[in-house]
């Protein structure tokens, strides 16, 4: 079984979503851990959140997935 990392932390729940549904396009399996944060907003409240939105990846794909969505090694 392969074990899922943080890939990066998104501002927002849009960002992050924007960033896993990229990487599910290239092949690579990807979810975002933080939205699930009610706040005043709501559940689906999409913006700016305090902690941010993490995106995760398996840990054998990592590599791949800063370079599907460009990041430089200190992204996380």
């Amino acid at each position: 079984m392969t074990a899922w990392t943080k890939l990066a932390n998104f501002g927002s729940g849009l960002e992050a979503d924007i960033a896993v549904e990229r990487l599910r396009g290239a092949g690579i399996p990807a979810e975002s851990k933080g939205k699930d944060i009610a706040g005043i907003f709501g559940v689906g409240f999409q913006g700016t959140t305090a902690r941010g939105v993490d995106v995760l990846v398996p840990d054998n794909l990592l590599a791949k997935a800063r370079d599907v969505l460009e990041l430089d090694d200190d992204a996380v």
